[in-house]
């Protein structure tokens, strides 16, 4: 690597956002949002258009033990107890968007389990829960169905029934297959779990596995991350995430069960993600988004080479929707105009339902700047390229602006109003994307109190 490269990286890892949203979530404006002005606006957008179909996200937020270095919403327990009063509280939920999005039929073309870990609810859970959400509605002949699993618990009555009940994709959190590793993040499954997970998966009929696999993890090195991709490559998923670790012990306490002295930093870190990106390429794998590859002949990068390919709160997706429903403690609804989180513990989320209210806690209505911005961001994002808006001089040559040193340091190209990452820009697409956030640039705090670094 050279010198020049290696400014630039540490010129460039400072506090990003990831920008699954925009506005990012810190930069919501609460005071201006009600939850009865969330309903308007999924309603209105709804309404204009409801063949376009909808999304559902599920947070299931149940695990049996704590992964130290997870930034994800989880409630840690052995008892299983709680999977019962947790389906029947999201049905409720479920039943109350649909009250309001009136009578006719669904049409639900996307939907995702994460948590926690969704392979913590019994088979029979979840088939309930999911028959819940399908009953009266529609799907396509090809939904996009996924669930998030662990691969030390995944059963094969787990993928046999969601596979009954249209699921054909699957993602496996792997993270890392290194033994010291796993021990010190806590997270623990062999490379026969996973071998297992996966077989049973293909005979079963699943289409679209997907490995999770994080770099710059407590104890990483260039030797471990070389194994743990050989090995995750000999297994031909048709998608590979490979993505930087959040370091926010901050907002995740459980991040500090290990010393900040253990993370590989800087260019030690970038160094692990150009092996694992290069030997991912040499496989096979095509770049799609940020962190994403997939097989030639996977949707995603069908999608990609499309220009479909879309980015919302569950992840890069070959299936737009203008409307996502998130159910569930934590998760978030996306209406393009607004968003809508809901409450993050699992007893106000029970007590407001309770109540007959839905279970919101704050949220974000968009305004004309927001959204175009927002459409920036996504373009960035998706495929690599903006076009500026051409009736909006003052605020492009702002952008442009801001585009200066990214420019000069080779990470974005800009002729006339289009903006295009270069490879290196592509890399570092997170930097590239601060220069559309209004928001960013308004700030008087500190962001990194806020955000992970962008390497």
């Amino acid at each position: 690597m050279s010198d020049n490269l290696n400014e630039l990286i540490h010129k460039y890892n400072v506090a990003t956002p990831r920008y699954t949203s925009y506005p990012t979530v810190p930069c919501w404006n609460e005071a201006n949002f009600s939850t009865s002005g969330w309903i308007t606006q999924l309603q209105k957008n709804f309404d204009q258009d409801p063949a376009q179909g909808i999304s559902v996200y599920i947070h299931l937020p149940f695990c049996e033990s704590l992964c130290t270095y997870c930034g994800c919403n989880t409630r840690i327990t052995k008892k299983h107890q709680v999977e019962a009063p947790y389906i029947n509280a999201v049905i409720k939920e479920w039943q109350m968007y649909r009250a309001l999005l009136g009578d006719q039929p669904l049409h639900i073309k996307e939907i995702h389990l994460g948590g926690g870990t969704p392979t913590f609810f019994a088979p029979e859970n979840l088939r309930q829960l999911i028959a819940a959400v399908l009953e009266g509605n529609t799907m396509d002949e090809n939904p996009a169905f996924s669930f998030e699993a662990h691969p030390a618990n995944t059963s094969a009555e787990h993928l046999q029934v969601l596979h009954d009940v249209g699921f054909r994709r699957l993602s496996l959190g792997i993270q890392d297959f290194d033994p010291e590793v796993q021990r010190v993040i806590n997270r623990k499954q062999s490379v026969e779990d996973v071998k297992v997970v996966m077989d049973q998966a293909r005979a079963i009929g699943y289409t679209s596995i997907n490995f999770d696999l994080i770099y710059g993890l407590p104890l990483q090195t260039l030797h471990s991350v070389f194994d743990t991709i050989t090995v995750a490559l000999s297994m031909k998923p048709e998608r590979i995430s490979f993505y930087s670790y959040a370091h926010v012990p901050w907002i995740k306490p459980g991040q500090r069960h290990f010393s900040e002295k253990d993370l590989p930093v800087g260019k030690e870190k970038m160094d692990l993600y150009k092996l694992g990106k290069g030997m991912i390429a040499e496989a096979g794998y095509k770049e799609v988004g940020m962190d994403h590859f997939a097989l030639p002949s996977d949707s995603l990068l069908l999608a990609s080479e499309n220009g479909e390919l879309h980015r919302n709160f569950m992840g890069y997706t070959d299936s737009y929707t203008p409307i996502l429903i998130g159910l569930g403690v934590s998760s978030i609804s996306d209406a393009w105009t607004a968003y809508a989180q809901n409450v993050k513990t699992v007893e106000e989320y029970y007590r407001m339902l309770n109540m007959g209210e839905l279970p919101v806690l704050r949220g974000h209505l968009l305004s004309k700047d927001d959204e175009q911005s927002r459409r920036y961001i996504l373009e960035m994002m998706c495929r690599d390229r903006v076009v500026l808006n051409e009736n909006d001089p003052s605020k492009n040559a702002v952008i442009i602006q801001r585009l200066r040193s990214l420019r000069t340091d080779g990470l974005v190209r800009v002729k006339d109003n289009v903006v295009r990452a270069t490879p290196l820009g592509k890399a570092l697409i997170r930097n590239v994307c601060t220069a559309f956030d209004e928001y960013l640039h308004q700030e008087t705090d500190p962001v990194s109190v806020r955000f992970s670094q962008a390497v």
